[in-house]
């Protein structure tokens, strides 16, 4: 729900949006305290009042533990990271009357804060959980080693990271791997690159004309190919859609359907680092 207050919808398009994802049987949004300027999860709970029987049909993930320099927030004077007891508590309590809901079913640590003391924010977790107001925790963008730092104190339920055709990088940092000998699914971020994988040049050319050919030797769509190729990954990702489209939704969805085989995954695999496999 990122960009939801750039596509300057009213409250009845939101919930439209809303309803729309569910029929598709998208049922998890992932929000954060700061997206649209601290301004976002009241635009998702306007939609959701409209309606308030659809809460019990959805999953509402945000996250919390950075500190933006905004009008929304005039205390702040630097940007900052902060995952204190008080501040993960009073996001979440921000998080629950922006959203309309008495619970969050996710809350995530959004960055590794260098001040991070893990006993603290576990502590946390639980007087949340005991509190009622959040059922399942996690991370995002943590490390291997600090995920299970945490993760040894308190169950975590994801690790939500970046991860598309153009960032490999968990591929080789022990990200996944990690994930996978826990039985953790990642959510992915950016599968799509924020864009940039739709873009025609020099730098994503010979990719984008590998996945463009194995979408027309599949009959599937563009986008459908990239998140199948992520989703085929055994640690088993749950990519994040980013898109206000119900049609670009479906195509996320559609991706659920079908596999590609063995060679067509590497060939995207080389397509992506410009080089074959050692």
């Amino acid at each position: 729900m990122w960009r939801m207050g750039e596509w300057k919808m009213s409250p009845q398009e939101r919930l439209a949006l809303i309803e729309g994802c569910i029929e598709l049987g998208v049922t998890s949004f992932d929000h954060a305290d700061i997206y649209g300027n601290y301004g976002v999860e009241a635009l998702f709970g306007e939609a959701l009042a409209l309606r308030p029987a659809l809460r019990e049909r959805i999953q509402l993930v945000s996250k919390c533990g950075i500190k933006l320099v905004s009008p929304a927030r005039s205390e702040h004077t630097v940007k900052q990271y902060d995952t204190s007891a008080a501040h993960i508590t009073a996001s979440v309590d921000n998080s629950l009357r922006a959203l309309r809901t008495d619970f969050l079913d996710l809350l995530l640590i959004h960055r590794p804060d260098p001040l991070m003391d893990f006993d603290e924010i576990a502590e946390t977790f639980e007087h949340l959980r005991a509190a009622g107001k959040v059922k399942h925790f996690g991370v995002s963008n943590f490390t291997r080693h600090q995920f299970d730092s945490l993760h040894r104190r308190i169950a975590l339920a994801t690790n939500q990271v970046e991860f598309s055709p153009l960032h490999t990088a968990p591929l080789y940092d022990e990200t996944f791997d990690g994930l996978q000998d826990r039985r953790v699914a990642p959510m992915i971020w950016s599968p799509l690159a924020g864009g940039r994988l739709f873009r025609d040049d020099a730098a994503t050319g010979p990719l984008r004309a590998t996945i463009a050919r194995i979408a027309g030797e599949t009959e599937q769509s563009f986008g459908s190919v990239v998140f199948a190729w992520i989703m085929q990954l055994p640690s088993r990702p749950i990519p994040l859609t980013g898109s206000g489209r119900v049609e670009a939704i479906a195509e996320a969805v559609r991706a659920t359907h079908f596999t590609l085989s063995r060679t067509q995954w590497f060939e995207i695999l080389r397509a992506a680092q410009g080089h074959e496999v050692p």
